[in-house]
This record gives C-alpha cells, sequence and structure tokens, in this order.
C-alpha cells in the first residue's frame, strides 16, 4: 500500500456524512488495502485522532507529495516521517499504532 498521500487527500474530500473511520477506510481500499484492514486502520485513526488532526495530517501529506519525485506514492516510513514533522506528538503515534496493530504496512 503505497499511494496513501492521495488516499489521505481523497479521505478529506469526501462527504462530511460519512464518519471519519468509513471515509479513511474507503481512501485506503481504493489504494488498494484489503476492507478489513482499510476498516482497522479507519477504526483507529478515528478513535485516536480529532478531525482537527486528521486535517493535519492530510495537508501535511499533501505538502508533502508536492516535493516528491514520485507523486502518489507515500510509504509507511514517508508517512510516519511527515506525521513526526508535526507539532503533535499524537499523530505520529496513532498513525504508527495503527499501521502496526492493523498489519497495514502502508
Amino acid at each position: 500500500m503505497k499511494p496513501v498521500t492521495t488516499a489521505l487527500l481523497g479521505i478529506l474530500a469526501l462527504s462530511a456524512c460519512a464518519a471519519p473511520a468509513t471515509r479513511i477506510s474507503a481512501g485506503l481500499q481504493r489504494y488498494g488495502l484489503d476492507e478489513q484492514r482499510a476498516d482497522c486502520v479507519g477504526t483507529r485513526l478515528q478513535g485516536d485522532l480529532s478531525l482537527g488532526q486528521l486535517q493535519q495530517l492530510g495537508r501535511a501529506a499533501a505538502a508533502y507529495q508536492k516535493g516528491d519525485t514520485t507523486p502518489g506514492v507515500l510509504t509507511t516510513g514517508d508517512l510516519l516521517r511527515v506525521a513526526g514533522e508535526l507539532k503533535d506528538p499524537a499523530i505520529p503515534l496513532a498513525v504508527g499504532k495503527a499501521a502496526a496493530g492493523c498489519g497495514a504496512i502502508l
């Protein structure tokens, strides 16, 4: 599962009616993560992060993508690096826990 940047952007662009976990899961599935793991990651991130934190992560991933030589591709290491650059230490912790706990090597 590599194109997480675009998935995060898509997550935030989906209908406001859907719960964040549902939007996260749908975005991750569009980029190849199976439904069970995508649902797991979505549920964990929704439980561990506020909507504002999810938006921060999405914006940071989008900024990272602009300077990347392979736009649309974001590995787990890249995503953790992006999350780690945010001033909120809860974000990289939640991303790492969700990926590891769900067996989703993004």
